[in-house]
């Protein structure tokens, strides 16, 4: 066992992200190592890991693999220029992840954040239609309860009243789908609810409203993470891909957590047979142990681009990192560690012992609903009267310290979803700890 780690004893300067921030300091939930299925505390407490850290780390932690391609990729090249200059390894991943996507979506442009390459797949979709012709189509269209990272594109087309209240005016022309879920018609549902394809309908009602001839794309996430693990309807994103067909209007997937293994395919996208223009991924592609995240575009959007002087760039967008040696190097490792440990089929082969331990806790004190899809899992608590979020909060806290297990939340939800390495014995043991975290904080 390795030696304890130091304690900072400043916690002032570290302005967290997403964290109430003087709560935190005054009880600090640190990890100082990590290791496959845990994370380990600096006092060396091991913790479960049943959130992959933020629906990321889907090979597990520190995977021996992973970390040699990272080093070695350290000594040879630090970092190469990302504008008219670049690395094999680039061109190789890319290469992979086309390989991995659906039908001809074959184009993969690199970012280093779920945010950044929500932006990117927004301003891509806004030029595709200049270039072509038809730079009328600049309304983007987004879903209530939906997550697209925090940029000022991910912000106007997502739909959480608190990532928007405190920015002011976002982006213009941006409408909303609703929601698909609902608690009276889709409770307790193992996998994809039987209620809500009618709802992709609204999309109709969307065009007739503004015109089909001003509507750039349509982004959705195939399954809801951040806001509660919420499922598709049946039919419903095969019903989206056939109106967005019907007036020309592109169909973006945000996979920033669906992707790489954690509905049991690849991409959601395949488990759904529905292949949208443009497939946003991040997270998954190298196993947490590198930022990087892209696009994946479907061949006639890039060759759309490919006009003009050949000297001339053709896509006027990028950063600095893009397609990062290291971050290369640690995606084609995990790709590596996906394929040779069959970490998508493993996923889809413990969907329904994932699924019936999570549905054993229905009948606990306060718990509301219980949504379950691919190795993930959303567990609605009752909130405390006049302080929502509170319960979950608490909850969160009482896991890590009393059970030692990683939980994420997100208003009065628990949301799990745990690295594809994980057991059926870690797969009892998470939900054991839930099942007395949610009795502590009755």
């Amino acid at each position: 066992m390795p030696t304890a780690a130091p304690i900072p004893n400043d916690l002032e300067s570290y302005w967290l992200p997403f964290t109430p921030n003087r709560a935190f300091k005054q009880a600090p939930r640190l990890f100082a190592r990590a290791k496959d299925m845990h994370y380990f505390t600096p006092e060396g407490h091991a913790v479960l890991d049943g959130t992959a850290g933020l629906w990321c780390s889907n090979a597990g932690h520190c995977r021996d693999p992973i970390v040699a391609a990272v080093a070695r990729q350290a000594e040879e090249l630090d970092y190469s220029p990302a504008f008219q200059f670049a690395h094999p390894k680039a061109f190789e991943l890319a290469s992979r992840i086309a390989a991995l996507a659906p039908g001809d979506l074959n184009r993969v442009f690199f970012c280093n954040s779920g945010s950044e390459a929500v932006d990117t797949a927004l301003k891509i979709a806004l030029a595709y239609h200049n270039v072509r012709g038809e730079g009328a189509r600049t309304r983007l269209i987004g879903r209530e309860r939906g997550y697209h990272g925090v940029g000022f594109g991910g912000i106007s087309v997502g739909g959480i009243v608190a990532n928007r209240r405190m920015f002011g005016t976002l982006l213009t022309g941006v409408d909303h789908l609703p929601s698909t879920y609902s608690r009276e018609h889709q409770a307790f549902t193992k996998g994809e609810p039987g209620w809500g394809a009618h709802l992709a309908d609204e999309l109709e009602r969307i065009v007739a409203l503004h015109d089909a001839s001003t509507i750039a794309a349509v982004i959705v996430e195939p399954m809801a993470g951040s806001t509660g693990v919420l499922p598709p309807p049946k039919g419903y994103l095969q019903k989206l891909r056939t109106i967005c067909d019907r007036h020309g209007i592109l169909l973006i997937f945000d996979e920033v957590i669906t992707g790489f293994g954690r509905l049991g395919c690849a991409f959601a996208a395949e488990r759904y047979g529905v292949t949208p223009d443009m497939i946003v991924f991040a997270k998954g592609v190298t196993s947490g142990a590198v930022p990087m995240a892209g696009v994946i575009a479907r061949d006639g959007i890039y060759t759309a681009f490919m006009r003009g002087p050949e000297h001339v760039i053709e896509l006027f967008h990028g950063y600095t990192y893009s397609a990062h040696p290291l971050a290369c190097a640690a995606g084609l490792a995990a790709l590596d560690l996906y394929r040779e440990e069959r970490l998508f089929e493993r996923a889809k082969a413990l969907e329904t012992k994932w699924a019936d331990a999570a549905m054993a806790l229905q009948d606990l004190p306060g718990v509301l609903d219980i949504r379950t899809v691919g190795l993930t899992a959303g567990i609605d608590l009752a909130s405390r009267a006049g302080s929502p979020g509170l319960r979950a909060y608490e909850a969160m806290k009482h896991a890590f310290a009393e059970e030692g297990l990683l939980v994420r939340v997100t208003g009065d939800t628990i949301a799990l979803s745990p690295p594809l390495i994980v057991s059926e014995a870690q797969i009892g043991e998470i939900f054991d700890k839930v099942t007395r975290v949610i009795n502590a904080v009755d």
